[in-house]
């Protein structure tokens, strides 16, 4: 939804630059082209940055241009957003968002300075994008756009007083294309763009988020499954060192496979019996007495409770 809004705000700000009367939403052609489509809204606040700063309404006051003069800090704000931004490397969401902020910034000064309204301090810089949207960013930006509107509703009370500040994206841009000052429609039409634009920020951010967990996830279950390897190999080589009579890889690896499921039964099991896990090989046990005794299954109990003591004190 976020994505079509702002298709429909490009769409609108190019219809106003044609003819101003015009609807914002759905005039023009149904099938522009890509490049054309992708240029519309640079195009119109181009063209509104570089017009005359001439108001025709009807609470419009002389050329701007000589109060411009007196409050030479309005240039200096322009400016220095722009500059910060060519300077950081910020993403596509995060440009899109820093440039809708400035133009919206430029709108609202030039407002202020046609009115005479001293420019309260932002709060927000690019710099705070880096290296990537947040939250708490997007509380400042909003914090600032609140003291932009106190400005804009000080310069135009009659104007603004019928528009809904709950109105959806589209009422706005159709709020916008009937203002005749084009510093007040321009930051209308750029207060849309940041409202999409922070909405595809924090869309962007979930998933960054998620993905970062799930990241954290997975690397903790590798870790995990590294410290079970080195503590089966600790085992495994603990019993092939004592030459017990069983194959020690199969003894540790089926415990370890039960111990993940019930780990106090499974120890259990092989400190009292490990031959559950791995039978004890008789014919690997040694004659007693210099092979005068013969091995008998006694042998391989006697084996089987061995291990399982040694098993039980084992620490690894």
């Amino acid at each position: 939804m976020a994505k079509k809004n702002k298709n429909k705000a490009k769409q609108g700000a190019e219809s106003s630059k044609l003819d101003i009367n015009k609807t914002i939403m759905g005039q023009m052609d149904p099938e522009p082209s890509k490049d054309t489509e992708d240029d519309e809204f640079e195009q119109l606040l181009n063209s509104f940055i570089n017009a005359d700063a001439q108001d025709t309404d009807i609470d419009a006051l002389p050329d701007p241009e000589p109060v411009m003069e007196k409050n030479p800090e309005e240039r200096e704000i322009k400016n220095n957003i722009r500059k910060e931004m060519a300077r950081l490397d910020l993403g596509n969401d995060e440009n899109e968002l820093a440039q809708a902020y400035a133009n919206f910034l430029d709108a609202v000064t030039a407002i202020a300075a046609a009115r005479s309204i001293l420019l309260p301090e932002f709060i927000f810089k690019p710099e705070m994008l880096v290296p990537n949207y947040k939250p708490s960013t997007g509380k400042k930006i909003v914090g600032d756009a609140s003291l932009c509107w106190d400005i804009m509703l000080q310069a135009f009370p009659e104007k603004l007083s019928t528009l809904n500040p709950n109105s959806s994206d589209e009422e706005f841009l159709n709020f916008a294309e009937s203002v005749p000052d084009q510093n007040l429609q321009l930051a209308i039409i750029s207060y849309v763009e940041i409202l999409i634009d922070i909405e595809n920020c924090e869309i962007s951010y979930e998933e960054k988020r998620l993905k970062a967990q799930r990241r954290r996830i997975e690397r903790e279950l590798y870790e995990e499954y590294q410290r079970r390897r080195e503590r089966k190999l600790k085992f495994i080589e603990a019993v092939q060192k004592r030459n017990f009579p069983v194959d020690a890889d199969r003894l540790i690896n089926n415990y370890f496979k039960t111990a993940s499921k019930d780990a106090e039964g499974a120890f259990e099991a092989l400190t009292k019996n490990p031959a559950i896990y791995a039978p004890i090989e008789v014919h690997k046990i040694k004659p007693r007495f210099f092979g005068l005794i013969k091995v008998t299954p006694k042998d391989g109990i006697r084996e089987n409770h061995r291990l399982g003591r040694f098993l039980k004190y084992l620490k690894v």
